[in-house]
């Protein structure tokens, strides 16, 4: 049985599309005193797959208490499906006194699952930090589709050199053209500078890949930049749309033609699912 989290109501249905599993009858709640809850009904079954990205922290305590329940309602195995984690990126200690966020986070969910499945990490060194280790699955050619057939001399662009094989997923999937990607210089962490390698942009298509946009400032000067150089259309694709505050303003103004993204994150950009990949890791296992 499928048990979605108030942000995964999408993709929770694709699953149980593809796993042709129900969904059970989850309900959220918040006391006057703000606390929250979140209730399965009569839920019942050896499995329960509980689906929830947590992109907020009260995502995060919503899983807790829908594994919680999971484990009250007498499911055999409680398989923990996070299409985004939230405070992944937060792997280390960037600066002396600061948590490792990931790990915190990774331990909390653990105590709660038998198994842990995350789409695209933005480090997928982060699984380590589960118990057992969390299995990661990537949705990066699913983000192929909804680009235009008629692509000129495409070139496809990671934001760094570590994530170039986002990159060569989404050109394999679209079927050719070129990978490169962004110099990243961090200068603490929350400030990154991103610009654009030296490759040859001037009348070409560019597809730029991404783990995740989360403000977009730093990928709209880069596209501003490919702007200047002369580059065609400019479109941006992310496994993870987070796409805060004024993210989408950001990237239209740097002259992008089009934002597409998974339903990992529900937003109106995300035009394909992250649900096949998913079903694929259940049924290996």
């Amino acid at each position: 049985m499928i048990l979605s989290g108030r942000h995964s109501q999408s993709i929770a249905a694709a699953l149980a599309r593809e796993l042709d599993e129900p969904l059970a009858p989850v309900a959220f709640d918040r006391f006057p005193d703000g606390e929250l809850m979140a209730s399965i009904g009569q839920a019942s079954g050896e499995r329960a797959v509980v689906v929830a990205s947590t992109p907020t922290s009260d995502a995060h305590l919503e899983l807790l208490q829908l594994q919680d329940a999971a484990r009250e309602a007498g499911f055999e195995e409680v398989v923990t499906v996070l299409p985004y984690m939230g405070y992944a990126r937060q792997d280390r200690a960037f600066e002396a006194g600061e948590p490792v966020s990931a790990r915190a986070v990774a331990r909390a969910i653990s105590t709660g699952a038998d198994r842990v499945i995350t789409v695209d990490p933005h480090e997928e060194a982060v699984c380590d930090f589960f118990e057992p280790s969390a299995t990661a699955v990537t949705a990066a050619d699913r983000l192929a589709e909804p680009l235009p057939e008629d692509l000129t001399d495409p070139l496809y662009l990671s934001p760094d050199a570590g994530a170039i094989e986002l990159a060569e997923t989404v050109r394999n999937a679209a079927g050719g053209g070129e990978v490169d990607y962004f110099e990243k210089t961090r200068h603490s962490g929350s400030d990154v500078e991103v610009t654009p390698s030296d490759a040859a942009v001037e009348g070409r298509d560019v597809v730029v890949v991404d783990d995740i946009i989360a403000t977009g400032s730093t990928m709209s000067e880069a596209v501003g930049v490919l702007d200047e150089r002369g580059a065609a259309d400019v479109y941006v694709t992310c496994v993870h749309p987070l796409l805060a505050s004024n993210a989408v303003t950001k990237l239209s103004r740097a002259g992008v033609a089009a934002i597409y993204g998974t339903d990992t994150i529900e937003r109106p950009q995300s035009e394909v699912s992250a649900a096949p990949a998913i079903a694929d890791a259940l049924d290996r296992n």
